[in-house]
């Protein structure tokens, strides 16, 4: 699988109504919790869409942002997320690689700031994130703010 990287408004129609059916598929159905994804965000993002090689589906997402749009002094990933269908694949970890990467590529060496559901602490760690200890809830779940500033393990 290839990742493609496309501001708001180069989506196709289709593309962000897979964005958003996945993004509700595991954010509001998945974790039975009722928020407004639809943020206002969107159009500031850049947006990175991982879509499966035969079928063409969206199967993984993240929105990334430059510096002090959603964090001041920090770039952000965030509504990172993956189909139910491709969990444990190691397709996690290679979205999160790409997203860094393209967040380096696009924004400059800045940290990057990321609000991780508590219970993926441990898999961002191994990324190179590392916690702020800063917990919060957030539409009802645990959630901890979480830095990487290694500059040379993605490029």
């Amino acid at each position: 699988m290839q990742f493609d990287l496309k501001q708001f408004h180069e989506l196709t129609v289709q593309e962000l109504y897979e964005i958003l059916a996945l993004r509700s598929e595991v954010f509001v159905v998945e974790q039975n919790c009722p928020y407004q994804d639809i943020d206002g965000n969107d159009p500031k993002a850049w947006h990175c869409l991982g879509k499966d090689d035969d079928t063409g589906k969206l199967i993984a997402y993240t929105r990334l942002f430059d510096r002090d749009v959603c964090f001041k002094g920090y770039t952000a990933i965030g509504r990172v997320v993956t189909s139910p269908a491709v969990r444990s694949s190691g397709l996690g970890k290679r979205l999160m690689e790409a997203s860094i990467a393209y967040c380096r590529r696009l924004f400059g060496p800045h940290m990057i700031k990321i609000g991780a559901q508590t219970h993926l602490v441990k898999f961002y760690t191994s990324l190179g994130f590392i916690s702020t200890g800063m917990e919060y809830i957030e539409d009802g779940i645990p959630h901890t703010y979480m830095t990487y500033q290694h500059h040379s393990k993605i490029s």
